[in-house]
């Protein structure tokens, strides 16, 4: 494996043992049709940033803190972030306002200029978060890639890729200009090459599987469960786009059979009130999954141990 450290790691005088993770959605306390965005906080103080999406309200988002690291799966819209929030609960939690545009630039970009942070990605991503970068007057070189099979270092967090079955095209807006115009004109995106999911491994010992948005696929038994042995999936539940709740649910139970699995990308107002709202794609999930289903409800941080077990918040 290809070892690359980013930065020192900071170490936290609590001595903590236990990974947090804080989910950022549309609205205080629920799980809504747009969230997907996640803190990983590691017991060394190093903060990953997982696919800001449209539910961060830009770099200013009191929520995010200092960020180390930025990790976008692929760049569709709702991932990367093509527009996003103004404030927080605004609109319902199934339709969001999402009001500010900021393309072409995005909001990971946004996000990882102002806090000086890196961006890590797969596939042929590096190369366009370090144009987008260095237009803005901010660091190429921050923009670093991961091969699948490789690996590099965050602190005390150890970063690989992993395949994931899906799209990666670059809308025209997101390009800017002539050649923007001319793509979109023709109904053609560019393209970044295969998307990805994300193993990481913390400090702690914690292994997590991300898994982006993606289908069902033999190396998330061979190489997420088999070769890094995930103990906690974050994963897509959100169908049509991604795997549906049963698909995701055969995925947990039999490829990757982490000790525990928090849901994401539902693509649905999934909660009221913070509890989980009955014949939604959510409650189908929980209820086919044979391990303890966590909702990434947002601004409750959860902790969990290096077996994968939340200890707090959940």
């Amino acid at each position: 494996m290809l070892a690359c450290g980013l930065f020192p790691a900071q170490v936290n005088g609590a001595g903590a043992k236990t990974v947090k993770v804080t989910p950022l959605g549309s609205h205080d306390g629920e799980f809504c049709s747009r969230d997907r965005a996640m803190i990983f906080e590691d017991p060394d103080g190093t903060r990953l940033l997982y696919d800001a999406g449209r539910t961060v309200a830009g770099a200013k988002d009191e929520r995010l803190g200092r960020i180390d690291v930025v990790l976008v799966s692929h760049l569709h819209g709702d991932h990367v972030g093509n527009q996003h929030i103004r404030r927080r609960n605004a609109g319902s939690c199934a339709h969001p306002e999402t009001p500010v545009n900021v393309l072409p630039n995005t909001n990971s970009v946004n996000i990882a200029l102002a806090k000086e942070a890196t961006i890590v990605t797969g596939s042929e991503m590096p190369k366009f978060f370090a144009s987008k970068l260095g237009a803005l007057g901010g660091d190429p070189g921050a923009s670093k890639l991961v091969r699948f099979g490789a690996s590099l270092t965050a602190g005390g967090v150890t970063i690989t890729t992993v395949p994931a079955v899906h799209s990666n095209g670059i809308a025209g807006g997101m390009i800017g200009g002539e050649l923007g115009e001319m793509l979109d004109a023709a109904g053609l995106t560019a393209y970044a090459g295969p998307p990805t999911g994300y193993v990481l491994t913390f400090s702690s010992g914690l292994v997590v599987y991300l898994s982006g948005d993606t289908g069902i696929t033999a190396e998330q038994e061979s190489v997420v469960r088999n070769h890094y042995g995930a103990k906690l999936a974050v994963m897509n539940i959100g169908d049509t786009y991604t795997t549906g709740p049963t698909e995701a649910a055969y995925v947990v139970n039999e490829l990757v059979k982490p000790r525990a699995v928090i849901a994401s990308h539902a693509n649905e107002a999934a909660t009221r009130q913070g509890r989980v709202i009955p014949g939604t794609r959510t409650a189908t999930f929980i209820e086919a999954s044979n391990v303890p289903v966590h909702l990434p409800l947002s601004g409750r941080t959860m902790g969990f141990d290096h077996n994968g077990r939340c200890v707090s918040g959940c």
